[in-house]
């Protein structure tokens, strides 16, 4: 705890730093706090701030005084409108969003730093940073994301910039929108989109923003402006552009100009006595409103730390640690969102329906359950026009019905699976000479009964010198295939599941440790030889592969076939070709791990060439009327490597081909990958297959845990089917129990989540604490918002 009488200095007078001051001066009157603002009290960037009812909720229980004269001003609405494509306005109510004027906001926490006696110096730059720390017990830097306490501290704070790729123009009108609305326009140039909303009863903020390439095309230029002065040029074509938006009102400036948005990382957020603050510590893009949002809870943080830990160090360091993961987490929904809408063109051929969806669910913090929490009749709207799409699309025989988007049938050729659910494939490592056993029966059998559409084998090896480890399952002797056949034959006969079997060829990562005794790690003794397509090992301890020549890839084809051929002997519906994860079909697509001179190397169509060839072979072999998938690798995640450009022409590749479906994951290519962990973090690979590439099946996989991820992935048409792994070993019988918790049972969800004959009796179970089994959806949702504006959106029935 700061002692009694101790000096603050705090640098930058946005709401992030007047906040602190007057939360840090209330906690103890004896401090004495001086903030330092080099503008002027009604100079500011932007016009109007947004806050979610978790924010206020704090504010409210830290300083009520506060919170009174900001509820006192509050613009309030529940609705968002999006201007699709084409034009067709589709609202969506019960958002809750609070909005006031920045100047105001500045103009309520200066007025209350004052009343506590902070001294508030506006106008006035800040003494030099080693001064403040000399002479102050702490300085709290909270001067905005170009801070020059953070650059001039930058060894021990480490900060990452990463500019992206759309240019936007921060504005104001005195139109006074009633929803916070997204416009999205054609033009000659590409598209452009505007954020807006009202943030008091006079006017609202009005975003521009368009692509890095739209801006270019548009003729759009930097001028050398002077501080402060505005881009009068663009604002006036803006207008012009979104004219029908304006409906005739004014659009203005305030230090406005192009700008690309900077996402701030910083590896620590201390120095000695000096702490960063707000913009300073780090950024999220402006599309989930998180800038002032995230800049206030800190502030609130680090009051509170400073008076309940013993000391300066101990206070600092338990602000960091609470603060970081709410950031890093927002950091990442906004990451997310701004990336959406960087590649919000290849959006714009969705119908309106599904556009809006996706829009509204676009950072993952906004999903299909939540939105029938806040609108149940838009989330009704949008099952019933999945179910019309599905049919119109062909991937579901009509008439259309509606059900939770995961328990939609797919077709794939001729098979059919149940519901959009898929059982990854996992390696087990617990084969015996490559031969599937009792475990595997088990561990398969019981993700067939739990009511999964398709389940896959782990990754099945053409030989065995192409296995990972010794206790990887094999598909080359007659035991092996006899041994497959009974799981087959299991999935069939008592499930309503098909099977599929994933092919694959270790290569370069072979001859290693089981997983759970160093995974990756090479053998202690009895190694076999590793191949691959250059002599490059995959790690310092892993042995260099010998380069395949010409006529080992010719062997290498023929045991792949010899594979698909027992795999249809053994009864298996699809066959997917594992082409991911650094293994031999992988390590030829990469650039990292392919540096032949050959035919097979260099371009990306060369490296494509033998994967290819492999698939020709299979799909040869493998009947016309069963589907293949291809799983690849989307990203390296290393510079250099596989990117996502990359991954659309080698997904478009296969489809060329005859795949069916494309599985999209990613890395685990090379050992020095930086991968960019999170929920469902792989999906935006997926995604964007899907939309380049509409013919082709596209399976979304990493990280979805959730039934409500499943059908937000569906809905808004970044997948069709989803493959769950780490879920299903956690609960084999997790479709079962989704569709329970959807209310999803009874005589008509067959066969779509069929509980098996023996388990019937508990698909009915009581819930604890519940008389009654699980209920419709309808019947569990909490009362829709007192908005009107939204409810003539009920769907039609069908």
């Amino acid at each position: 705890m700061l002692s009694a009488r101790s000096r603050i200095a705090v640098v930058g007078g946005g709401p992030g730093g007047l906040y602190f001051a007057a939360l840090a001066k209330q906690l103890d009157p004896q401090r004495d706090i001086t903030v330092w603002e080099r503008n002027p009290p009604d100079e500011t960037f932007g016009f109007g701030v947004v806050f979610s009812d978790e924010t206020l909720g704090g504010i409210e229980h830290a300083d009520p005084a506060i919170h009174r004269a900001l509820e006192a001003e509050f613009a309030r609405w529940d609705d968002i409108d999006v201007h699709c494509p084409g034009g067709e306005v589709i609202t969506s109510g019960g958002h809750g969003f609070a909005a006031i004027g920045r100047v105001r906001l500045l103009r309520i926490l200066a007025d209350h730093c004052v009343e506590s006696g902070v001294r508030v110096r506006h106008g006035a730059e800040a003494p030099p940073a080693d001064e403040l720390a000399a002479t102050h017990d702490l300085v709290v830097a909270a001067d905005g994301r170009n801070s020059a306490i953070r650059t001039k501290h930058a060894d021990t704070f480490r900060p990452s910039y990463e500019t992206r790729r759309c240019r936007y123009m921060w504005l104001g009108t005195d139109k006074v929108f009633d929803a916070f609305t997204f416009v999205v326009r054609e033009t000659p140039h590409g598209v452009m989109q505007v954020h807006a909303y009202p943030y008091d009863k006079t006017g609202s903020t009005l975003i521009v923003e368009m692509h890095d390439d739209v801006w270019r095309r548009a003729g759009y230029e930097s001028p050398d402006l002077a501080p402060g002065e505005n881009d009068e040029p663009a604002i006036a074509r803006c207008a012009e552009i979104f004219a029908d938006v304006l409906s005739g009102h004014r659009l203005r400036g305030k230090h406005s100009r192009w700008i690309n948005f900077t996402t701030v990382r910083c590896e620590t957020w201390r120095h000695d006595n000096v702490v960063l603050l707000g913009d300073a510590a780090h950024t999220a893009h402006f599309s989930i409103g998180s800038g002032t949002k995230l800049a206030m809870e800190d502030a609130l943080a680090l009051a509170a730390c400073l008076s309940e830990q013993p000391t300066l160090d101990t206070a600092l360091d338990a602000y960091e640690t609470e603060r970081r993961p709410v950031v890093l987490s927002t950091q990442r929904a906004a990451q997310a969102s701004l990336e959406w809408f960087e590649n919000l063109g290849q959006y714009t051929s969705q119908e309106p329906e599904q556009f809006a969806f996706n829009i509204l669910t676009r950072s993952r913090r906004v999903t299909y359950d939540n939105l029938w929490l806040r609108d149940p009749e838009f989330a009704e709207r949008m099952d019933h026009w999945y179910a019309r799409h599905e049919v119109a699309r062909g991937v579901v025989d009509g008439p259309p019905v509606v059900r939770p988007p995961m328990f939609h049938p797919f077709q794939l050729r001729e098979l059919t699976l149940k519901n959009r659910v898929i059982v990854s494939p996992m390696d087990m490592y617990s084969s015996e000479d490559g031969v599937p056993n009792d475990f595997h029966l088990v561990h398969l059998g019981s993700k067939a009964l739990g009511g999964a559409g398709l389940v896959m084998t782990e990754m099945v090896c053409v030989s065995p010198t192409g296995r990972i480890t010794p206790g990887c399952g094999g598909l080359y002797t007659d035991g092996q295939q006899a041994a497959w056949a009974r799981i087959a034959d299991f999935t069939h006969t008592h499930t309503t599941a098909k099977i599929g079997m994933q092919l694959g060829h270790s290569g370069r990562k072979g001859s290693t440790k089981l997983m759970w005794e160093g995974m990756d790690e090479p053998l202690p003794s009895g190694n076999w030889e590793v191949v691959g397509p250059s002599p490059l090992p995959y790690s310092p301890v892993n042995a260099a592969p010998r380069e395949l020549t010409r006529a080992d890839l010719a062997e290498i084809r023929s045991q792949f076939a010899d594979a698909a051929r027992r795999a249809d002997a053994a009864g298996y519906d699809l066959l997917e070709l594992h082409c991911a994860h650094g293994y031999l079909l992988s390590s030829f697509l990469s650039p990292l791990t392919n540096q032949r001179a050959d035919a097979y190397g260099g371009s990306l169509e060369h490296r494509l060439r033998f994967p290819l060839e492999v698939f020709d072979t299979i799909r040869a072999v493998w009947p016309s009327g069963k589907p293949m998938s291809v799983r690849i690798s989307a990203t390296d995640w290393h510079p250099g490597g596989v990117d996502a450009d990359d991954a659309v022409r080698i997904a478009r590749a296969f489809a060329d081909h005859g795949a069916d479906a494309i599985d999209v994951s990613t890395g685990q290519v090379v050992s020095e990958e930086r991968p960019a962990y999170g929920r469902s973090y792989q999906t935006p690979y997926a995604d964007r297959i899907r939309q380049e590439i509409p013919d082709i099946a596209v399976i979304a996989v990493g990280a979805i845990s959730s039934y409500d991820d499943v059908n937000s992935l569906l809905l808004a048409g970044r997948a069709d089917l989803c493959a769950l792994g780490r879920t299903h070993l956690y609960d084999p019988q997790w479709t079962l129990h989704a569709a329970a918790e959807q209310g999803f049972v009874g005589p008509e969800t067959e066969p779509f989540a069929a509980w098996p004959v023996q388990f019937q009796a508990g698909s009915r179970r009581p819930a604890a604490g519940r008389a009654d089994g699980p209920k419709p959806r309808l019947e569990l949702i909490r009362s829709p918002s007192t908005s009107t504006r939204h409810q003539r959106w009920r769907p039609d029935g069908m």
